[in-house]
């Protein structure tokens, strides 16, 4: 970039220059009276002509681009529930490329939304009405229903870009598809017909939402409020199967499991515990959750070790970095300090009055510490190139279109979802 003052006057050689070097020096009162004009500087390409740089721009122009970016208030659509896509996002993105793509998937009320407000925008302490990814109110926690539909957006100062989807295996989206969304035959009005249904739908799901995060993020976060479902693992597995193909040129291996193609791009898989007890805080707990969840991931080509660890965020400082041999990238949350104050038992209550004022014993850090110590830890996960080319943030948006378009319209898919009927 070239900077480059702007003409304050006119060029030399013109009449004006020659008239007032022929008259003489000005005198001191006129030198005095006059304040020097502060330069104006433009900033230009180098490929610019000359006529181009010569010619005078205005300076309300050159300063908008120097502006910071809109910072966004609440979460947008980028895609609506009836699965089309959504341009409202486009705005908010820049023509730069350190990004970072987080998206979340998991069951139906289990704070998906809750843990991604807390991430990008929030704190604990904040009303969750003002939370830039709404979560469950009351009313629909009592009858049963899910907050998210589609895909929300939000992106940060700090350009990182949060995606929230709607619940997989969501029973509240299957019973509004059947009674609302679609008219189906009257044959599968029947009892029987409706686990038919149910495939069909996880289908959908799948398709439309978790292959289209494992091509499009660098993390996605896999949230369960108790450890653990199968099928959550088998919603991976076969979601992992029908994600489409996406060369990249700088894939990287580090912590995948599996063998490495060097043409297939996967994500970082976070699995995360939310609303963990004091036992599942123990160290032997721990660590069977970990080979746990090893176990059922070691045919999986998804990146779900090695980035992420919870003995580095001084969790369980007396624990050495070789006590979990099959460390996986997991994080626990305990239930919040306002969810969980009735539970909790002051420390010697009915013997010393003094200890009685003493909280109680929790096993675990407090609930804000842990979601900073999880926010850093996800902001510092590699960035790997999700395609064969360096994507801006623009880039990535018509990148992320084209991926929606071509797994609705994915080969693969389509046969799935024949073999499913």
């Amino acid at each position: 970039m070239l900077m480059k003052a702007r003409d304050d006057g006119v060029k030399p050689g013109t009449p004006t220059e020659s008239a007032a070097q022929s008259s003489g020096p000005p005198s001191k009162i006129e030198r005095e009276g006059q304040r020097p004009t502060q330069p104006v500087y433009q900033i230009q390409n180098r490929g610019m002509s000359a006529s181009a740089s010569s010619s005078a721009l205005d300076p309300m122009v050159g300063q908008s681009k120097l502006l910071p970016p809109e910072k966004m208030k609440h979460s947008i659509k980028l895609v609506d529930d009836q699965m089309n896509w959504c341009d409202s996002a486009m705005e908010y993105l820049r023509d730069q490329t350190d990004m970072l793509v987080v998206g979340v998937i998991g069951l139906q009320g289990t704070g998906k939304s809750t843990i991604m407000s807390l991430l990008s925008a929030n704190t604990p302490e904040e009303d969750q009405r003002s939370f830039v990814f709404r979560p469950q109110t009351q009313e629909i926690k009592e009858r049963g229903g899910n907050q998210s539909t589609g895909i929300d957006f939000f992106i940060t100062q700090e350009r990182v870009i949060f995606l929230d989807t709607q619940p997989m295996l969501s029973p509240s989206i299957l019973d509004h598809l059947i009674n609302n969304d679609r008219k189906l035959p009257p044959e599968y009005n029947l009892p029987h017909t409706y686990v038919e249904i149910d495939r069909i739908y996880s289908f959908l799901q799948i398709k439309h939402i978790a292959a289209f995060l494992f091509t499009v993020c660098h993390v996605v976060i896999v949230v369960q409020d108790w450890f653990t479902d199968l099928n959550l693992y088998r919603f991976l597995q076969t979601a992992e199967m029908l994600k489409p193909s996406t060369p990249s040129a700088s894939h990287d291996s580090t912590g995948s499991s599996g063998s490495d193609d060097g043409a297939e791009y996967y994500p970082h898989i976070v699995f995360l515990q939310n609303k963990a007890r004091r036992d599942d805080f123990c160290p032997r707990n721990l660590k069977n959750m970990h080979m746990v969840v090893d176990k059922l991931m070691a045919h999986s080509h998804l990146k779900y070790k090695g980035t992420l660890s919870m003995l580095d965020c001084n969790v369980f400082p007396g624990l050495g970095q070789d006590y979990l041999t099959a460390e996986v990238n997991m994080f626990l949350l305990p239930v919040q300090e306002n969810d969980g104050e009735d539970n909790l038992t002051k420390a010697g209550s009915g013997t010393y009055p003094l200890f009685s004022l003493l909280p109680g014993y929790r096993g675990h850090p407090a609930f804000s510490t842990m979601v900073s110590k999880l926010r850093s830890q996800i902001l510092a996960m590699p960035r790997c190139q999700l395609s064969h080319t360096i994507l801006t943030e623009k880039n990535w948006f018509h990148y992320a279109a084209r991926i929606w378009d071509g797994v609705k319209k994915s080969s693969a898919l389509s046969e799935y979802s024949r073999l499913l009927c």
